[in-house]
């Protein structure tokens, strides 16, 4: 899209030289925008709209429970919704994690859970322990609250706060593509990315150290990316060996979005609070939440002060909660996970053949939830320019072909290395992905012609 210095009008856009197509309306997996075009949405906008655009059903409870009560105080009052919508939540969760903190987001869920192993570990040793770094990875996003982003591990979205953030540890991802081992196979890679949290606690001091934080799959820093399930395992015991509560990041990947329940399903994950938000309420309203385990919540809760020291103003609201609730109940009834296994398995194997491109240097993923990275050469992986704007002129091909992808850069170093992520509705019908995989395909061809004309 063509650059738009000049404001129109009074929103403060997150990007001034972007220009806005003006959506009016959405449709299943269809944006449709005032000129009449329309877009599939092949990345739920940010993983988000996991039911797709314009559910009656969903619609028809946000009415009834705006018209019932909207807005109630957590610190005061409960309601029906509230109580449903944790329930469902918890019937998700791992075994032994029933314990459910609802907010309006990722960022917030984050901010929740890394306040919640602090105050754990206050509870139980009192104020004077030493249990408040949080070990988190490079190549990851967590959000953009300072303490999140504190732990996101994307050097070019913290520099211009950097003097404001926490210096929390970091090590490497299980990011086998750009392995900095010199690993051959993805196991290897998972057994040595986790003995560098082993590392990083010993070289810290396990008495400094309050949790570890990690996402199953990696979602907008590195699309896809996923480890062995050894890496999971090991991580498991190394927090259980120095006494460090495991964070699950299930923000972008969990509710569905890759297959299971959550992301963490498909590797056995045993984490002791669970981060989620985006697919648990597909969009339609803003919704998140920290899942804690029975030991933490009877830490605080119960053997402790009995007082969580935190909140948010919209935080368990019966609105979004009914809403919530109502999204979970559709997935269930509808058997929206299982009935998508045989299109997610057509989906992947459809994106096989973007390979044969010039500029594709690796896809990863699972479910409907895959990354495509982009290099100048294949052989030796040499990414594109910052200055290119290669994931910004994919974008705008794919736009201009009928098709949203959810671009990224700063997979290599942080500032090079450019990526788009794929996650279309996980309702999407076999016929719609064969559409969205064609609109894929102009696109790309677009790029290539440009590429070979020296563009």
């Amino acid at each position: 899209m063509s650059q738009n210095k000049a404001p129109k009008n009074h929103v403060f856009y997150r990007n001034q030289n972007w220009h806005y197509p003006k959506i009016t309306h959405g449709k299943g997996v269809f944006l449709y925008d005032d000129r009449g075009r329309d877009y599939i949405d092949g990345c739920s906008g940010s993983a988000v709209a996991n039911l797709g655009h314009g559910n009656q059903e969903i619609a028809e409870i946000a009415r009834a429970q705006t018209e019932t009560i909207a807005f109630t105080h957590l610190s005061r009052f409960t309601a029906e919704p509230i109580e449903r919508a944790c329930e469902k939540i918890a019937s998700w969760a791992p075994e032994g994690l029933n314990h459910v903190y609802l907010v309006s987001g990722g960022s917030e869920a984050v901010e929740t859970a890394i306040k919640m192993a602090r105050q754990y570990y206050v509870e139980r040793d009192g104020e004077r322990t030493g249990k408040s770094k949080i070990i988190s990875k490079w190549n990851s996003y967590h959000g953009s609250t300072l303490g999140a982003l504190s732990l996101t591990g994307i050097p070019g979205r913290r520099r211009i706060y950097a003097s404001m953030l926490i210096d929390f540890p970091k090590i490497n991802q299980f990011y086998h593509y750009r392995n900095p081992y010199g690993a051959k196979t993805l196991y290897e890679t998972s057994v040595l990315a986790a003995r560098e949290l082993e590392h990083a606690i010993q070289m810290e001091g396990a008495e400094n150290i309050a949790a570890f934080l990690s996402e199953p799959v990696i979602g907008s820093a590195a699309p896809g990316v996923h480890p062995d399930k050894v890496y999971f395992e090991m991580v498991r015991e190394i927090c259980d060996r120095y006494d460090i509560l495991f964070i699950a990041d299930e923000v972008m990947a969990g509710f569905g979005r890759t297959g299971r329940r959550l992301a963490g399903d498909h590797f056995g994950l045993k984490p002791d609070i669970v981060v989620a938000a985006k697919g648990m309420s597909a969009g339609y309203t803003p919704m998140g939440a920290a899942i804690a385990s029975d030991e933490v919540f009877e830490t605080i809760m119960v053997k402790g002060s009995g007082k969580f020291v935190h909140g948010h103003t919209y935080a368990s609201n019966p609105l979004s909660a009914a809403v919530s609730a109502k999204v979970i109940e559709i997935m269930e009834r509808d058997q929206i996970i299982e009935k998508g296994q045989a299109v997610s398995a057509h989906y992947v194997k459809g994106l096989e053949a973007f390979n044969d491109y010039s500029f594709v240097g690796d896809i990863r993923g699972l479910g409907f939830m895959h990354g495509v990275e982009f290099v100048k050469n294949k052989e030796t992986k040499e990414p594109f320019g910052k200055g290119e704007n290669f994931a910004g002129r994919l974008t705008n091909a794919c736009l201009e072909a009928g098709l949203v992808v959810y671009p990224g850069t700063g997979s290599v170093d942080g500032i090079l290395g450019d990526h788009i992520l794929l996650a279309p509705p996980i309702n999407i019908t076999g016929a719609e992905v064969d559409e969205m995989l064609s609109r894929m395909h102009k696109g790309f061809q677009t790029v290539e012609k440009m590429l070979k004309e020296g563009k």
